[in-house]
C-alpha cells in the first residue's frame, strides 16, 4: 500500500469520480491511475469504487471508509511536514484561507492587520467563495480553513467552531420611508421589492423562513452572492437590502443608512471550518484567536482530537 495510491483515490472523489480529470491534475496518465486503483483494491480485497463499463461512477460502502481514512492518513502527513517546517522556521510559511465576501471585507481586515504586524513572514493566501464553496476548499486540501456562515450541505469530515454572532439590519438609500416607519415589520418590508444574498447563503435562507411563517411573500427584485453587489442596487434605487450589520459601514456607505432589523430575522454563526488534523503550526492557532478570543489552542486541539474519535469510531 502506498501514500501516492491513497492521494489517487482522494483526487478521483475532488472530481466527481472523473478518472481523466484526476488524472490531469495529478499530472500523470489516467491508465497509471486505473493502475494504482487497482493495485490497492487487490491488496484491500474489496473495490473502492462502483465500476460500469470501466468507467466510475460512485464509491462502493467499503470506499467510504478507505476515503475517510485516506483524508486522515494525508492530513497526519501533511501535519508532519508542518511539524518539520516548525522546527526550522516558526514565523514563516504560507496561510490560505477560503473565506466568504463578507467576511474578507467586512470581519477579517482587523484580523489581517493584526497579524501580518506578528508575523510579517506568513503569506496570506486568500480564496474567496460562497459558504458552502470554501468548506469544499477545506475538505479537497486547497485551502487551511475557512471562515464563513452556515451551510445547507454537511460536512462530515470537518469540523466547525463558531467564531461570531451575524444580526441583519434592513439597508436602504438615504431619505426611503422604510428607515422612519414607527414600527419595522416584515409587513412594512414586503412593501418593497427586495435585494438578498444568493440561494446558497444562509442569510437567505433566514430571511425567506420569517417571511414564510409569517404567511407574507415578498417580492425579490435581485439576489446576489455578495454585500458590496446588493447594496449598488439599493443605491440604484431597485429596492431595499437585507444584509448582515457589518455589511454597511456608514463612513464609506455614505448614500444608504441600515435599520437593525435584528427581531425580525434569526441570526447567522459564523464559523471557522477546518480538518480535523492533529497538528497546527503556532501561528495558525494564533491568527483563530485573534478572529475570537473563545478559540484557543485547547478549545481547538480538544474539538479536533473530540472530531478524530468519532471519526475513527464511524470508519
Amino acid at each position: 500500500m502506498k501514500l501516492q495510491q491513497l492521494r489517487y483515490v482522494l483526487e478521483i472523489t475532488r472530481h466527481g469520480n472523473h478518472l481523466s480529470a484526476a488524472a490531469q491534475a495529478l499530472n500523470t496518465s489516467q491508465p497509471g491511475v486505473s493502475r494504482q486503483i487497482q493495485l490497492l483494491e487487490a491488496e484491500l480485497g474489496f473495490n473502492i469504487f462502483v465500476r460500469t463499463r470501466n468507467r466510475i461512477t460512485g464509491v462502493t460502502p467499503p470506499g467510504e471508509h478507505v476515503i475517510g481514512i485516506a483524508r486522515r492518513v494525508i492530513d497526519d502527513i501533511g501535519a508532519l511536514r508542518s511539524l518539520r517546517d516548525q522546527a526550522s522556521a516558526s514565523d514563516r510559511g504560507t496561510l490560505t484561507i477560503g473565506t466568504t465576501h463578507t467576511q474578507a471585507k467586512y470581519t477579517l481586515p482587523r484580523v489581517i492587520a493584526t497579524f501580518v504586524e506578528r508575523y510579517p513572514e506568513v503569506e496570506l493566501v486568500f480564496k474567496e467563495g460562497d459558504p458552502e464553496e470554501v468548506c469544499q476548499m477545506v475538505e479537497d486540501a486547497t485551502a487551511d480553513f475557512a471562515i464563513g456562515t452556515e451551510t445547507s450541505r454537511s460536512f462530515p469530515n470537518l469540523i466547525r467552531l463558531p467564531c461570531l454572532e451575524i444580526t441583519r439590519s434592513v439597508v436602504a438609500c438615504l431619505g426611503h420611508e422604510i428607515l422612519t416607519v414607527d414600527q419595522l415589520t416584515l409587513k412594512e418590508i414586503s412593501k418593497y421589492p427586495l435585494i438578498i444574498y444568493g440561494v446558497r447563503h444562509s442569510g437567505r435562507s433566514k430571511v425567506m423562513k420569517a417571511f414564510r411563517e409569517a404567511g407574507i411573500e415578498p417580492k425579490i427584485s435581485l439576489s446576489a452572492v455578495d454585500a458590496d453587489i446588493c447594496k449598488t442596487y439599493v443605491e440604484l434605487g431597485l429596492g431595499i437590502a437585507i444584509l448582515a450589520d457589518i455589511a454597511v459601514d456608514p463612513a464609506r456607505d455614505t448614500r444608504l443608512c441600515a435599520r437593525s432589523a435584528k427581531d425580525l430575522f434569526e441570526s447567522s454563526t459564523c464559523f471557522v471550518t477546518m480538518r480535523a488534523v492533529p497538528y497546527l503550526r503556532p501561528y495558525v492557532l494564533d491568527f483563530l484567536n485573534i478572529v475570537s478570543p473563545t478559540l484557543t489552542p485547547a478549545v481547538v486541539y480538544d474539538t479536533m482530537r473530540s472530531a478524530r474519535r468519532r471519526m475513527d469510531v464511524e470508519a
